[in-house]
């Protein structure tokens, strides 16, 4: 962690802009008195909190003081104020990838702007996995994006170390505490809690859900009753991207796109509305097409057998040429900047 003064007397509460934690923390935008920066505050009331929360949240700040990677959220400080766990970290500007569906990209992202933003997250999972863990939390709303369009992953909370005795485990079998709003993410083998356990491969499955998640403006299995959800898993049922070669004919007819914006690869980045310039409805919001190398992408992460999933190296190098093959020789130069020109265009 960075050297932030461990005193609630230095951080400036301001607005709240979110909860959780079974809703025993307040997330806080503040400011650091001393230096005048933005940072977000997580209060949790430990009074509230049994034992075992106590000691889940110790996990969290055990790995946060070790974890170190560009693409993971960096830790300021952590203390006790009061009867509160005081939890420091970098602010985002954009918020999380999850904010921006609900705000701007209601039917989903480009192409571009998901490969860019999973290829954060796969970063910050190599690095995790090298490090002997499971995440176990990937999802839209624990991705976040900076003011200078840096793509982080968060949920350190329900990572789960696989090495044991100081050897590296080949499967666990924890199920995550306190998951209930995360299982539409989860694996089958995570969910399924049988004997053949699940490794780091899980977190892939993750991805590829994450990546719908991102492409369609919701998560796939949302609402739908905990035990059928795994049973659709467990019986192969895969999610795919909504576009005009997953959805029949028919089903595309004319209908106004819930979040006005256009979202199809290769399309431009100009905002529309629910009618066309000419007077006309607007075409269904999935009426596009996703390249056949991302509808791979994501096939491969939702494998049912986790033996047949990649890992999150050669699914970031596609990325990288995903990214790559989008981009002029002009942006390529300034590919790192790619996500904040997306962004502020809206």
């Amino acid at each position: 962690m960075n050297c932030y003064l461990p005193d609630s007397n230095c951080y400036e509460l301001l607005t709240i802009i979110g909860k959780g934690f079974e809703e025993l923390m307040i997330v806080n935008l503040a400011r650091y008195k001393p230096t005048g920066e933005f940072v977000t505050v997580r209060r949790i009331n430990l009074e509230a909190c049994t034992n075992e929360m106590v000691a889940f949240l110790q996990g969290e700040l055990h790995v946060s003081k070790f974890f170190s990677h560009p693409n993971l959220v960096p830790y300021k400080a952590a203390f006790i104020a009061d009867n509160e766990l005081w939890v420091v970290t970098s602010f985002m500007a954009y918020g999380s990838a999850k904010d921006l569906i609900c705000t701007h990209f209601m039917d989903g992202m480009s192409e571009l702007a998901m490969a860019y933003i999973l290829q954060g997250v796969l970063k910050a999972l190599d690095y995790i996995h090298h490090m002997g863990y499971v995440h176990r939390s990937v999802k839209a709303s624990h991705v976040l994006i900076s003011a200078d369009g840096k793509v982080y992953l968060s949920g350190l909370r329900s990572n789960l170390s696989m090495i044991s005795h100081g050897q590296r485990l080949k499967v666990v079998h924890d199920f995550p505490k306190y998951s209930i709003k995360v299982l539409p993410w989860l694996s089958p083998e995570v969910l399924q809690q049988n004997l053949q356990g699940y490794d780091a491969k899980s977190d892939i499955y993750s991805v590829g859900i994450t990546a719908c998640e991102l492409a369609n403006g919701h998560v796939p299995f949302k609402d739908m009753p905990a035990t059928q959800m795994l049973l659709e898993k467990l019986n192969g049922t895969v999610p795919c991207l909504l576009d005009t070669t997953t959805i029949p004919p028919e089903e595309l007819t004319m209908k106004p796109s819930r979040s006005g914006v256009s979202t199809g690869l290769g399309e431009g980045m100009a905002a529309s509305s629910g009618r066309a310039s000419n007077g006309e409805a607007a075409p269904h919001p999935y009426h596009r097409t996703f390249s056949p190398s991302f509808h791979h992408f994501v096939e491969q992460c939702l494998q049912r057998n986790p033996d047949l999933r990649s890992n999150a190296v050669p699914l970031k190098r596609f990325l990288n040429c995903c990214i790559l093959s989008h981009l002029s020789p002009a942006l390529k130069a300034c590919r790192h900047k790619i996500l904040v020109l997306f962004l502020d265009w809206f």
